[in-house]
């Protein structure tokens, strides 16, 4: 179960649920769930929540993500990343806000970077590397 940190996600419009498989592009607006198998690619300015019975495969181009289930490929996140005790991540975020609850596994780098750099200003990025969990390692 979430924890109440991932209840303001909104009302979900679409489902793709536990036993189901789907293999393709995946674009959408509003709030997605999917607890069942997703390889491709997933685009949309909005909110994706990966399930914990979820398994997904895709390369991720989306406002802000929930993981609780296994993925596997690279973020790339406008809004937030959010990972749960639950969630296993294998690949890349790049996101100017992320949260890990312990727990949760992550074998990666996170590239952090703020919204909109100011025009007179250079961008500024964080790189962590992690170890295969999140909950161990160190920060370069």
């Amino acid at each position: 179960m979430a924890s109440k940190k991932f209840a303001d996600l909104g009302s979900i419009k679409a489902f793709l649920g536990h036993g189901t498989e789907f293999e393709g592009l995946l674009s959408f607006e509003g709030t997605v769930r999917l607890d069942g198998v997703f390889k491709g690619e997933i685009q949309s300015a909005d909110c994706l929540i990966i399930g914990d019975t979820a398994r997904v495969e895709a390369e991720i181009n989306i406002g802000r993500l929930v993981v609780m289930g296994k993925l596997q490929g690279n973020v790339r996140a406008t809004d937030k990343v959010e990972i749960s005790s639950s969630g296993n991540i294998e690949g890349d975020i790049v996101t100017p806000i992320i949260m890990i609850e312990e727990g949760a596994n992550l074998e990666g780098s996170i590239h952090m970077h703020s919204q909109q750099p100011a025009a007179d200003s250079p961008q500024k990025e964080t790189l962590i590397k992690t170890p295969s969990s999140a909950t161990e390692g160190s920060v370069n």
